[in-house]
């Protein structure tokens, strides 16, 4: 059990990078495309688009994250009926939500307008928008086999899918926007990929599980687990509108606060893409766990378990510290080179959004534990008090201190989860841990970023060569040996530490066998 674990964690942290940088080469050249032919205030309507649409997912309700908790459990014992069964009931549920979902759009449509503000592109921004939703509905309706390959810690075959898809998508949208400049044809290619994507995963599921390519003859779901479900999808309601409140609403604040608009929300896109591909990477890998995790809570080894949460913190500190440091110190010779000089924010701007980097990344640890575990009614009403903070602080902060104050209501409203959230219902209720103990592992990583952040933002003070070019690779070369030299002498000491020296010498043993 455990080295099939270790083997399908390597497997899918491996895809998972290898999909990170085909995304990242591809997406950057083909916002560079976009920017270029068609101008900011599309790319601002682009991202204030995507963030409305996140808004409507919250009817998903968390269906898909509560259903998948109940497949690790019969994936485990190899029960075919059960899986079958959850797997219909998933398929109905998705079904559901995709109706849903385009009545919601439908409904809100008549005042897209007024949430865009006055722009000056020749289309019309409900047809946009439109378009935009039956491309989320179209992936609602195909999406469900999905969940059968992340339980049996398969999701490197879905990462190696999309990574082809994202390449495929990229290259046939950066053709229309040279040859015709079409945002229209940009969109409609989106949803065509989108549809073979998910239709291209179903195949291959039903390939590899034969069982479930016909479920018209399935058993009727057991009452007990359908009232589990609707618990926790209970719980997982707050949590959806929390996370939208949390993580959707920037791009709409922005485009309605007056001095900013849709061109400012252009801007931060750009960021915001950049940071999204950090922060993409890492959770990735992290979010890899989760199976694993689930499993292994499966064995109720409480003291096994907080070892491995420690272990896990280790590497999604380390990560982080290095990803936002790097953030920090080459965004902006990276996006004069990229887009121009004119698309840079304020260093204030940048110092909020790389703080949120850090903060946003390290929930991911807490996150694979409370999702493996299925802490979702539990802590229902948590993410109400964040979200609340989150928009008034947001609010308020916006007025105080302009486009920073979008990222700082962010932040403030984050440490209710670290001081709050956490400690109560993963590390003490999951894994029967103290509060003591959870604040001092979070407490010394937090220092030691802090610490590494700071010489190293000292250090790359220093790098002023009039080469914009040479700057880049100078502050490149920097962040990546100074932060990662100085985690390391701090790691090397730490009993969790030990965990990945395990797991390298069995890779080698491997390799060598």
């Amino acid at each position: 059990m455990e080295n099939s674990r270790t083997n399908n964690s390597i497997k899918n942290t491996i895809i998972s990078i290898i999909n990170y940088m085909v995304a990242l080469l591809i997406g950057f050249v083909s916002r560079s495309v976009f920017i270029k032919t068609l101008g900011a205030e599309y790319n601002g309507i682009q991202g204030l688009l995507a963030n409305i649409l996140s808004m409507l997912s919250i009817a998903e309700l968390g269906f898909g994250t509560a259903i998948g908790y109940h497949l690790y459990k019969p994936v485990a014992e190899e029960n075919i009926g059960r899986i079958r069964t959850i797997i219909k009931y998933y398929k109905h549920v998705y079904h559901t939500v995709a109706i849903v979902v385009f009545i919601m759009g439908i409904i809100i449509l008549p005042v897209i307008p007024m949430i865009v503000g006055e722009v000056s592109i020749t289309e019309n921004v409900r047809f946009l928008f439109l378009l935009y939703l039956l491309n989320t509905v179209f992936s609602y309706l195909v999406t469900y086999k999905r969940s059968l390959l992340y339980a049996n810690q398969k999701n490197y075959i879905t990462t190696a899918v999309g990574s082809v898809f994202t390449f495929l998508r990229n290259i046939i949208q950066i053709a229309i926007l040279l040859l015709t400049k079409n945002f229209i044809f940009y969109i409609i290619i989106q949803i065509i990929l989108t549809i073979l994507e998910n239709v291209v995963i179903n195949i291959i599921v039903n390939s590899k599980y034969s069982y479930v390519k016909d479920l018209h003859d399935v058993e009727q779901m057991p009452n007990e687990l359908k009232k589990d479900i609707t618990t926790k999808v209970k719980g997982l309601l707050f949590h959806k509108l929390a996370g939208f409140i949390v993580l959707g609403t920037d791009n709409i604040i922005i485009s309605m606060t007056k001095g900013l608009g849709v061109v400012a929300v252009g801007m931060y896109s750009n960021y915001n893409m950049i940071i999204a591909q950090v922060k993409s990477l890492f959770n990735t890998v992290i979010y890899s766990l989760t199976a694993s995790v689930g499993n292994l809570l499966v064995e109720k080894d409480k003291l096994k378990s907080r070892n491995i949460y420690k272990s896990i913190l280790l590497l999604n500190s380390w990560a982080f510290c290095f990803g936002s440091i790097s953030i920090y110190c080459m965004i902006e010779p990276f996006v004069k080179i990229w887009i121009g000089g004119e698309y840079l924010l304020s260093k204030f701007v940048l110092i909020t959004l790389v703080l949120n980097l850090y903060m946003q990344g390290m929930r991911s640890t807490s996150m694979i534990f409370s999702d493996a575990a299925g802490i979702f009614y539990e802590n229902r009403f948590v993410p109400l008090i964040e979200s609340t903070i989150n928009l008034i602080a947001s609010l308020v902060f916006v007025k105080i201190f302009g486009f920073a104050g979008v990222f700082l209501g962010t932040i403030t409203s984050t440490m209710v989860l670290f001081l709050y959230s956490y400690p109560k219902y993963v590390y003490k209720l999951v894994l029967e841990g103290t509060y003591e103990e959870y604040f001092k592992l979070h407490i010394k990583h937090s220092l030691i970023t802090l610490i590494i952040c700071f010489i190293t933002s000292y250090l790359s003070s220093f790098v002023m060569v009039p080469n914009v070019w040479l700057e880049l690779i100078l502050n490149g070369g920097l962040c990546l040996v100074v932060p990662n030299v100085i985690y390391l002498l701090f790691a090397i000491k730490m009993p969790e530490f030990q965990f990945y020296k395990e797991k390298i010498k069995y890779i080698l043993k491997g390799k060598v066998k």
